[in-house]
């Protein structure tokens, strides 16, 4: 009888959670991620993107180098200081060849010993400048990468939780990893790869113009079937690394997701077809590399054709106009220079498209996720709940004319009201799919209603800043997740200012004492990945000690043993009992032995409420809790 997590994106989905046992990962009805067969037709792979908007993509770079401004200024002065001194090479050659070697044989050597030291100077002069830029350069693209990756976790964050329930955590891994590294390749070698082409280009043409004007016309007017080559390259290319992304994040969220089901996967001998599914991904993204490798290998091909062409057409004519005199040998030789020099580029060009096409999927795709806006916000007038009695720890809660519906349409819970009063201990019962968590959720502000506010003492949930609510309202779950760490930082989460003593008192409290100071390291034993150093109850036990730590007005606990054994079960209770004293409760109960601590049960069915009483009360009326009552003693016969 337990009741299914409801997403507004995702109707169905169970828990929230990435298991991987079956095909696809996630399963459940119309709505949530499943990811495609490899053999699926049509490109599926993206039905989980996050288009981002019109012009996002930009402002997100701008944001990023705002802060960095004087530092990128540095880093273009460093380069174009570096591109003269490379660029200064040609015409010392030619200075050399026309008018220093016949300076020589006349006997004069100051023009050579000139033309060397001017080498020299330029030689050491660019390697300086060079290893300037890319000390300098590789600061601002750590700082960029550094930037980007705090706003991904930080707005991954703040995102609402069905946000997270459609949203695989694999694809929020993709986002800041294998995305972030393809904007590191752009700024750590594309942008320098970008900038000294564009320099070489102007520099080249100018001093090839001013050389000779003819040789640098021809120079120039060979750039225009090489420009054309680049806007196609561009064209195709950026679809192919948006492939490319997709197919990459889809190989993590496959990886990702198997491994966090391994239990079930192994439990299932799913592990044959999870090969062949992970198999299918892998090929598919083996096909968008080779695809981004066949795009670049047309372009390199195209650009040297042209590019060799020309050269072997300006050294024929330039040579045949030397014959005749009237173009100098050292004016030739610093043009066939400075065309290698204008010519080697398009390849690093290419490789700088490259990197701009992978790096734009993947901003674009960073773009789309810090676009998104939780559909919980923040109030912008947020207000402060009562002050509340210290004999009457518990607070009021209603229910005020709220429905609840997916965003696809599905309604979860009809228009109802209820009132809480404080104190009160409410057990929620009822078939699976009836909307027991949903109702939970709706109180934890996880969702906010389609209709209706939810009141906690006569305030609007919807009108308390995120730390009030969660000062007022905790909720323990089914699974009691525990984070890598030491017990006492796990119940410390409640409160993280809390003393030692008091995390302490708190565990005495729960009853959880005595097996945590049974522990190696007592409440210094890290409890490793999710808590698996200590036991399902255990886990449970910390969760409540947590919560009693935290001390919520309200707490709602959601199916809290509904995985423990008997023992573990009755430990919980007893715990439980501690826990819920004076506070205002939402249990929703899959056992109805949770039950018996209620001081009142709603059973619901199809969203609605349908039987209201305490326990005693429901249990002599003919009713549905009451042929549940029946079974359920039944059952323990």
């Amino acid at each position: 009888m337990t009741a299914p997590t409801t997403s507004p994106a995702a109707p169905g989905d169970e828990n929230g959670e990435n298991g991987g046992a079956g095909k696809g990962g996630r399963s459940g009805k119309g709505g949530e991620e499943r990811l495609p067969r490899p053999d699926a037709g049509g490109d599926l792979f993206d039905r989980d993107a996050l288009p981002a908007p019109p012009g996002a993509t930009a402002a997100l770079l701008r944001s990023l180098l705002a802060p960095l401004k004087a530092r990128v200024a540095v880093t273009c002065l460093l380069l174009l200081l570096q591109q003269a001194a490379v660029q200064a090479g040609p015409l010392l050659v030619a200075y050399a060849i026309d008018r220093a070697v016949p300076a020589l044989a006349a006997g004069d050597r100051g023009p050579l010993i000139a033309v060397g030291a001017g080498g020299l100077l330029c030689a050491l002069g660019a390697g300086a400048l060079q290893y300037a830029f890319i000390a300098v350069s590789a600061r601002v693209s750590q700082d960029v990468l550094l930037d980007l990756r705090g706003r991904i976790f930080r707005h991954a964050q703040a995102l609402s939780v069905d946000f997270h329930e459609r949203y695989t955590s694999g694809r929020l891994i993709s986002r800041s990893t294998t995305d972030v590294e393809s904007l590191r390749e752009l700024l750590g070698e594309g942008l320098q790869e970008l900038v000294t082409v564009v320099l070489s280009f102007v520099s080249i043409s100018v001093l090839l113009l001013w050389l000779d004007l003819g040789l640098g016309a021809v120079a120039a007017a060979s750039f225009v079937p090489l420009y054309g080559m680049v806007r196609v390259y561009r064209r195709r290319a950026r679809e192919v690394y948006r492939s490319k992304s997709t197919a990459m994040a889809a190989v993590i969220v496959k990886f990702v997701e198997t491994m966090n089901g391994i239990r079930p996967v192994r439990a299932f001998g799913r592990e044959a077809a999870n090969d062949a599914d992970f198999a299918g991904l892998n090929r598919r993204h083996e096909r968008t590399n080779g695809d981004a490798l066949l795009e670049m290998a047309r372009y390199v091909t195209g650009s040297r054709l042209i590019a060799n062409t020309a050269v072997a057409g300006i050294v024929l004519w330039g040579a045949h106009r030397v014959a005749d005199g009237s173009l100098a040998l050292g004016v030739l030789a610093a043009a066939v220079l400075y065309l290698r020099r204008l010519y080697d580029p398009i390849d690093r060009l290419g490789m700088f498209l490259n990197s701009c096409q992978s790096a734009a999927a993947s901003l674009d795709k960073i773009a789309g996720l810090l676009a998104q806006t939780p559909s919980v916000p923040e109030p912008r007038a947020p207000r402060e709940l009562p002050p509340r009695a210290s004999r009457d720890p518990g607070r009021e809660v209603v229910f005020e004319r709220v429905r609840f519906a997916y965003r696809t349409g599905g309604e979860v819970l009809p228009r109802f009201d209820l009132t809480l009063p404080a104190g009160q201990t409410v057990a929620v019962v009822g078939s699976t799919g009836a909307g027991k968590s949903t109702l939970a959720k709706l109180l934890a502000r996880f969702y906010d209603p389609t209709e209706g506010r939810v009141l906690l003492d006569g305030v609007d949930l919807r009108d308390l800043a995120g730390a009030e609510l969660r000062r007022g309202v905790v909720m323990v779950t089914q699974e009691a997740f525990l984070f890598s760490g030491t017990v006492a930082d796990n119940i410390a989460i409640g409160r993280p200012d809390a003393t030692r003593e008091e995390i302490e008192h708190a565990a005495k409290a729960i009853g959880a004492h005595d097996f945590v100071t049974a522990l190696p390291d007592g409440y210094d034993t890290d409890v490793r990945k999710r808590g698996g150093r200590i036991s399902a109850g255990q886990r449970q036990l910390v969760a409540f000690a947590r919560a009693l730590l935290a001390d919520p007005a309200v707490l709602i606990l959601d199916e809290a043993t509904s995985s423990l054994d008997i023992p573990g079960e009755r430990a919980v209770q007893r715990a439980m009992a501690t826990v819920l004293r004076g506070r205002t409760a939402v249990v929703i109960a899959h056992r109805l032995s949770t039950v018996e601590i209620a001081d009142r049960v709603l059973v619901m069915e199809h969203g609605r409420i349908v039987e209201d009483g305490t326990p005693a009360e429901l249990t002599a009326a003919a009713g549905r809790f009451a042929d549940l009552h029946r079974a359920w003693r039944d059952s323990l016969a």
